[in-house]
């Protein structure tokens, strides 16, 4: 019986940064790291795992596109001080002959219109690939655990879930923080202890999702304020948030490994957050046909919360949820 072991390539920088480097030399160099036991080896996900992760980056790419179509746009208009439609959204298809009446010369029109193509086609390739991740999202039990959460909607959630896995790899919070590369650098030498900046040795897609919803949820719920007021006077705005990402990603940790609620959650609030989650997904992408309000009752009691709830308020209403299944 033969295997393969898969490595991470820095962990074997000797040979990577070898000056003299052939295949053979290469080759006995594995092999004896691997009968030493100095290798380890790194996950492989599977097949599923891949997809997501493929699904997301291309979103991320077309994203990306997008945003760089809409600032040479803008350019064009700072370039030649030209005033912007005043009604309607300046990059909607009906502005596209207001675009076009613009006095360019030609070649930057024909410069201009490529990137209102550009611009067109990447809004075609995001709608289609969110709705594919929303389809997914509907489907996956673990989303309602993350979108409690304040700061994670369904894509901030499902690249959470393309980057983790499998929670139960990770054994404990602290592995899924240095997974992340949210950890601190460690100097401990001697007499001599010190911590630097964050490690970013990890995955980057996970790092600027933690990022992303700390700022969120420094801005929206009281806890995480409460949290920036505290530290941001002593690190600074920028650091306080880095330190507000890795606590939400033991957050985290803790939900997906428990499956339970956050110890902080206030379960109005909770309920509007998955109320909104179905929005993102789609009622009809929910798990066999359930409505919306008979499915935020059965989070809240997966998650042990708002028994006592029976008002949902949304847009200035009052929906009436079913009873909870929750004992006393």
């Amino acid at each position: 019986a033969h295997s393969s072991t898969v490595v991470h390539p820095p962990h074997v920088a000797l040979i990577t940064r070898a000056q003299v480097k052939t295949d053979r030399k290469a080759a006995l160099s594995l092999a004896q790291l691997l009968a030493a036991g100095l290798l380890t080896s790194v996950w492989i996900p599977p097949q599923e795992v891949r997809d997501l992760r493929a699904l997301l980056a291309q979103r991320y790419k077309m994203v990306r596109m997008k945003t760089i179509s809409k600032n040479r746009l803008h350019a064009v208009l700072h370039r030649h001080h030209f005033e912007p439609p005043e009604e309607g959204a300046m990059f909607s298809p009906e502005r596209r002959g207001w675009w076009g009446a613009l006095p360019i010369t030609r070649l930057e029109l024909t410069n201009l219109q490529s990137n209102l193509d550009a611009l067109a086609f990447t809004e075609q390739q995001i709608d289609r690939l969110t709705m594919c991740l929303a389809e997914l999202a509907g489907r996956d039990e673990r989303m309602p655990l993350l979108v409690q959460l304040p700061g994670l909607g369904l894509i901030g959630a499902m690249t959470i879930l393309a980057a983790i896995g499998d929670i139960t790899r990770f054994a404990s919070a602290k592995q899924l923080v240095g997974y992340a590369g949210l950890g601190a650098r460690i100097h401990d030498s001697g007499k001599l202890y010190q911590t630097g900046r964050i490690t970013k040795a990890g995955r980057r897609d996970l790092r600027y999702t933690m990022v992303e919803a700390a700022n969120k949820a420094a801005r929206s719920h009281s806890r995480w304020k409460a949290e920036l007021e505290r530290l941001e006077p002593r690190l600074g705005r920028s650091k306080a948030i880095v330190a507000i990402a890795r606590k939400l990603l033991v957050v985290v940790w803790h939900v997906l490994t428990e499956e339970t609620a956050d110890r902080f959650a206030d379960p109005v609030q909770v309920a509007k957050f998955l109320y909104a989650h179905i929005f993102d997904v789609g009622a009809k992408n929910l798990p066999n046909g359930e409505r919306p309000l008979a499915y935020t009752r059965r989070q809240l009691d997966r998650l042990g919360l708002g028994r006592e709830l029976t008002h949902l308020p949304w847009s200035g209403k009052q929906y009436t949820l079913p009873p909870s299944n929750q004992t006393a």
